[in-house]
């Protein structure tokens, strides 16, 4: 059974940090490549993050380049993200996809989980 669960999310205040990860279960794993999208409240959904196959190459969005790090570990099946500076247009749901190949379109991700809270307010 395919099965992406997100957790990490809450509450932090602008400038701090946050770790999202994402638990995948899924066939070969280590095959796809995840990528994190987020919805603010009254927004379409944005891709945010993506990385390859073997985890040395990513994409970025401009809004977060620089302060956000995707990682994974193909042995623990477990996609991160490592969320610094934060400011309050980060707040959204984050949501974990994974992918056949690096891809900033969300039409190319074939699994999504559900989301995690994250919400970024002083």
């Amino acid at each position: 059974q395919v099965r992406l669960v997100e957790s990490g999310g809450g509450l932090v205040q602008p400038g701090g940090s946050l770790r999202l990860s994402c638990e995948v279960s899924l066939p070969d794993f280590h095959e796809y490549a995840p990528g994190w999208f987020r919805q603010g409240p009254g927004t379409e959904r944005e891709f945010v993050a993506a990385i390859s196959w073997s985890g040395t190459n990513a994409y970025y969005s401009d809004s977060v380049k620089g302060r956000f790090t995707i990682s994974r570990d193909n042995g623990k099946a477990m996609v991160y993200l490592q969320m610094n500076n934060l400011n309050p247009d980060d707040t959204g749901v984050y949501i974990c996809a994974v992918a056949q190949a690096r891809t900033r379109n969300p039409d190319e991700y074939k699994y999504w989980g559900q989301g995690t809270q994250v919400t970024v307010s002083s």
